[in-house]
């Protein structure tokens, strides 16, 4: 049976531009759709490691480990001190053992080891020859007696007596002195010994502090080794830090730019997509502050899937949709 229509047309106007709209929103949905995006996202928009950074990275791990020869040296003259310090125990060692050695030739019998075997072979020699010289002189007393007339008198004896008297006190004597010369002999002996080994300990002992200061300046150069490997490190650290902020600087700038050419590639592609929603949002206020027009169409019946796709599909039926309370009339659309 006829069916009886009645349609709520928007102005010819509006129909034209929501036309309009949708022409726009396809085909900027469409260029969407095709678009390149790896021209508006990739890596191609991050910075890449600034030149400064890379030669800070670079100058850090070519002065890792730079400090090792600086240790090792440090180390070998640390065990050079070591050697010259035991060196120097040594000599002191031996200056006590050759001060103790002096010691001997110190002391009231020190002289006795520097008495001569054969001083004794000298005296007794010497003393010999005294009694033949002495006893030389005897005949001449009896040839005075006889000429005096006393021969064999008392006053001969007198004369024996004091001539052998002060031949005896002549031998003592001599015999005093060379013992006093051999005592004299080794007394000087002894003192020369012991000046001697005082000396060689005094020697020993002045080896010794020699040796500690040399022991002190290799520990003193072993230190200063270690220093200048410390200084290298801190220097390196300092221009890689500074190489690394310098380099840090350079690459937030180039990230910013990069980020901008990024932010500008995005928006050229959603503009047209921008555009035709902020047409469309206009569109839709035109259909929302215009009524419209009653048209009342009688018509057989329709075939149903017809009925639906027409009903659906004409833009009347998009404005029906805008002027009924509570449906699509609303500017998110």
């Amino acid at each position: 049976m006829p069916v009886q229509e009645t349609r709520v047309l928007p102005p010819e106007f509006i129909e034209a531009a929501g036309k309009t709209y949708l022409g726009n929103l396809g085909t900027a949905a469409g260029q969407y759709k095709t678009a390149d995006l790896s021209k508006s996202f990739g890596d191609q928009f991050v910075a890449s490691q600034d030149p400064l950074q890379a030669r800070a990275q670079s100058l850090a791990e070519s002065g890792i480990g730079a400090y090792q020869p600086f240790l090792t040296s440090a180390a070998g003259l640390q065990q050079q001190a070591q050697g010259q310090v035991g060196q120097a125990g040594t000599f002191a060692g031996q200056a006590g053992t050759q001060a103790g050695l002096a010691g001997q030739f110190s002391g009231p019998g020190s002289y006795q080891q520097f008495m001569s075997p054969y001083q004794q072979d000298v005296i007794n020699a010497t003393l010999t020859e005294f009694d033949t010289q002495a006893a030389k002189g005897i005949p001449s007393i009896a040839a005075q007696a006889v000429g005096a007339g006393v021969l064999g008198g008392g006053r001969e004896g007198v004369m024996r007596s004091e001539y052998q008297a002060t031949s005896d006190r002549n031998r003592a004597a001599l015999q005093a002195q060379l013992l006093q010369q051999g005592f004299g002999q080794a007394q000087q002996a002894a003192q020369t010994a012991f000046g001697q080994q005082q000396a060689l300990a005094n020697q020993q002992q002045q080896l010794a502090q020699q040796a500690l200061g040399i022991g002190q300046a290799y520990s003193n150069l072993g230190s200063q080794q270690i220093g200048l490997g410390q200084q290298q490190q801190a220097f390196l650290g300092q221009d890689v830090g500074a190489l690394s902020t310098l380099g840090a600087q350079n690459q937030a700038l180039k990230q910013a730019q990069l980020g901008a050419q990024q932010q500008l590639a995005q928006q050229q592609l959603q503009q047209p997509l921008t555009a035709a929603n902020a047409y469309g949002s206009g569109v839709t206020s035109l259909i929302a502050g215009y009524p419209g027009q009653t048209q009342t169409t009688t018509m057989p019946s329709p075939n149903p899937m017809m009925t639906a796709i027409g009903a659906g599909g004409t833009l009347a039926g998009i404005y029906r949709a805008f002027n009924q309370p509570g449906v699509l009339n609303s500017d998110k659309y």
